[in-house]
């Protein structure tokens, strides 16, 4: 290509670069804040009919139509061999589409704001606070869910967890009596190698938590191989959770309010079950009271309506942990805007995780007009060049 060429589509790319940087700075100072942020919230997507997209339409027109004019004018009258032209038409094609995406600047401008008003650390952080306190935010009518608040949910192993065994006894003709028993989940960690031979040893071990291998067997739940040893998960002794002092219906309850990405589900389950566990019988209630005000304080930066008292709802904890036989009944002192919450939650994951910088229902309209615009430029720059290049004297 010519150096004057060249240098003219120099300019022309830093002039585009300037006001794709113009939309962005746009889009960033007209971030409104996270407390704003709702579930019909996305990136821009061109609505045809504010002020984005009226600027992006004259911007785009007089830029192309002052390339054109400029490029018709200075730089037709090379007598360019075909590679040459097709260099020159990818060039063009570069610039159709740059000429076409200011609003996708603008995206990226709502999202850098987004990110420096709330990091990722940050969310995850909140996340962190609610997965711990969720069982102690749900409407009092969850509370009488025995899927959702069931001794079978508890991670924590001080106590313990838990696995319920079914046991149906037919009394008459198709009538069964259902019962349900509890059995606490218990460890043993050995060698592979006395696993697999029963010595002496091994028959030594099993004998002195209670059974012998084959009774071992029978209550085997998972077995992991780590290296040279066998990690069994076994059904322990029976035990009778509903008159466990240290078990209360808080912690009968392993939900995750939206776990953090990157790191498994059930570490996430296992922390939050201790953490929770600390605060109703390791902690002063004071600590209890310390985490609800975190809540506050996130409530209120999500711009979500609370009527959350902290220490009135910690008082309201402490009191069903201690009365462990009576349901949560309208009692727990937890209001909130519970839906306006998780629509903020999972508008977030999507705006973090999934965003969308060129909506999808308008992705194949700009891929046309990208490609049409190129089309009819390119084909008036090599027609109007193949008249006004100078002709080669016989």
């Amino acid at each position: 290509m010519d150096k004057k060429l060249m240098q003219f589509f120099a300019k022309s790319f830093g002039v585009l670069l300037f006001i794709h940087l113009g939309y962005f700075l746009y889009g960033y100072f007209k971030f409104e804040g996270i407390g704003k942020i709702n579930i019909y919230t996305e990136f821009y997507r061109f609505k045809f009919y504010d002020d984005v997209s009226i600027s992006h339409f004259f911007i785009t027109g007089l830029f192309l139509l002052f390339f054109l004019i400029f490029l018709l004018k200075n730089h037709s009258k090379q007598n360019y061999a075909l590679l040459n032209l097709l260099k020159i038409g990818g060039v063009l094609l570069l610039i159709s589409f740059f000429s076409f995406t200011f609003f996708v600047s603008y995206s990226f401008g709502l999202n850098a704001k987004l990110k420096s008003e709330l990091s990722e650390k940050k969310l995850n952080k909140d996340k962190t606070l609610l997965n711990i306190l969720h069982p102690f935010l749900y409407g009092y009518t969850s509370y009488s869910s025995e899927k959702l608040f069931n001794p079978v949910n508890i991670l924590y192993p001080k106590p313990y967890p838990v696995i319920e065994v079914v046991d149906s006894t037919l009394i008459v003709d198709q009538y069964y009596n259902v019962e349900s028993k509890y059995y606490s989940i218990d460890t043993l960690k050995m060698l592979t190698a006395d696993l697999n031979k029963i010595s002496t040893a091994t028959s030594d071990l099993l004998g002195h938590i209670g059974f012998d291998k084959k009774e071992l067997l029978e209550r085997v739940i998972k077995k992991n191989v780590i290296k040279d040893s066998t990690q069994i998960i076994y059904r322990g002794q029976e035990v009778d959770p509903g008159y466990d002092e240290d078990i209360c219906i808080f912690i009968e309850n392993n939900t995750l309010y939206k776990p953090i990405k990157g790191i498994p589900k059930e570490k996430q389950q296992y922390d939050a079950a201790v953490q929770r566990y600390q605060l109703i019988y390791k902690y002063k209630q004071d600590s209890l009271v310390s985490n609800f005000q975190k809540l506050n304080t996130l409530l209120k930066k999500y711009k979500i309506e609370t009527q959350i008292i902290p220490k009135d709802l910690a008082k309201d904890v402490f009191y069903y942990k201690d009365h462990n036989n009576e349901l949560v009944d309208g009692g727990i002192r937890n209001n909130f805007d519970r839906n306006a919450l998780a629509e903020k939650f999972t508008t977030l994951e999507r705006l973090f995780y999934e965003p969308n910088y060129l909506h999808p229902s308008i992705s194949m309209i700009l891929l046309g007009v990208v490609f049409g615009a190129w089309l009819v430029g390119f084909l008036i720059y090599v027609l109007v060049n193949y008249k006004r290049r100078p002709k080669i004297k016989e």
